[in-house]
C-alpha cells in the first residue's frame, strides 16, 4: 500500500478509482433528483431522502462517499503542485489547443468550481435541512433553492462545468487504469462515457428548469 501511494503512477489509479466511484454516485443520485418531477407534490420525493436518512447502509455508503470526495481533492491538488515544480517554467508551446484539449488544461480549474458548487449545495441541503433541522421537508427545501434564479443559475453553469470535468476524467481514468487509447474496449467504453455524460448533465439542469419556470 506504501508503494501505490508514495508512486505517482499508484496515485493516479487510485484517484481514478475514486473518480469513477463517484460517476457512479453522480448516476444515483440522478436517479432520485428524477423524483422531483413526479406529478405527486413531493411524496416520492421525500419517502427517498428519508431513507437516506434512515438507512445504515445508506450511512456507510456516505462515509466512503465523504473519503472518496475528499482524496479525489486532496490527490488532484498534490498531483497538480507536483506536476508544476517537474515544470516550473512550462514547456514552449506553440499552440496548446492543437495538443491538448481544454477540458484536460483545465481539470484544476473545473475542479475547483464543482468543489466551491458542492460545499454551497451541502450547505443548502444536507446541513441547513438535516443537521439544523429545518422547519420543512426536504422536498420543500428544494422547491424553494429552484425558485430562485440565481440559485438555478449558479447551479446550471456548475453542472456545465461538471460535465466537462466528468468528460475528460473519466476518459483518464480508464488510461490511468491501463486501458490504452487504441484499445478497442477503451474505444468503447468512450463512447458510452461521452453518451452517459451527456444524458447526465442535461438531465440535471432540465430538472432546476422545470422546477423554475413552474414556480413562476
Amino acid at each position: 500500500m506504501r508503494g501505490v501511494f508514495s508512486s505517482s503512477i499508484g496515485r493516479k489509479a487510485v484517484m481514478a478509482i475514486t473518480g469513477l466511484f463517484l460517476f457512479i454516485f453522480l448516476i444515483v443520485h440522478l436517479g432520485g433528483n428524477l423524483l422531483l418531477l413526479k406529478q405527486d407534490s413531493g411524496a416520492a420525493f421525500n419517502t427517498y431522502a428519508e431513507i437516506l436518512e434512515s438507512s445504515i447502509l445508506i450511512r456507510i455508503s456516505e462515509f466512503i462517499l465523504i473519503f472518496g470526495f475528499l482524496f479525489h481533492i486532496i490527490e488532484a491538488i498534490l498531483l497538480t503542485i507536483k506536476n508544476k515544480k517537474a515544470r516550473p517554467i512550462g514547456y514552449a508551446v506553440v499552440n496548446a489547443s492543437a495538443n491538448s484539449t481544454w477540458a484536460s488544461r483545465n481539470m484544476d480549474l473545473t475542479g475547483s468550481v464543482i468543489f466551491v458548487f458542492l460545499v454551497i449545495h451541502l450547505k443548502s441541503f444536507t446541513i441547513d435541512n438535516r443537521l439544523m433541522g429545518a422547519n420543512e421537508t426536504m422536498y420543500q427545501s428544494v422547491i424553494t433553492a429552484f425558485s430562485s434564479w440565481w440559485y438555478c443559475l449558479i447551479y446550471i453553469i456548475s453542472i456545465i462545468f461538471l460535465g466537462i470535468h466528468l468528460r475528460h476524467g473519466v476518459q483518464s481514468a480508464f488510461q490511468s487504469l491501463g486501458i490504452s487509447y487504441h484499445n478497442k474496449l477503451f474505444l468503447l467504453f468512450h463512447k458510452i462515457i461521452k453518451v452517459l455524460t451527456i444524458g447526465i448533465i442535461v438531465s440535471f439542469i432540465i430538472i432546476p428548469v422545470i422546477i423554475y419556470f413552474k414556480q413562476i
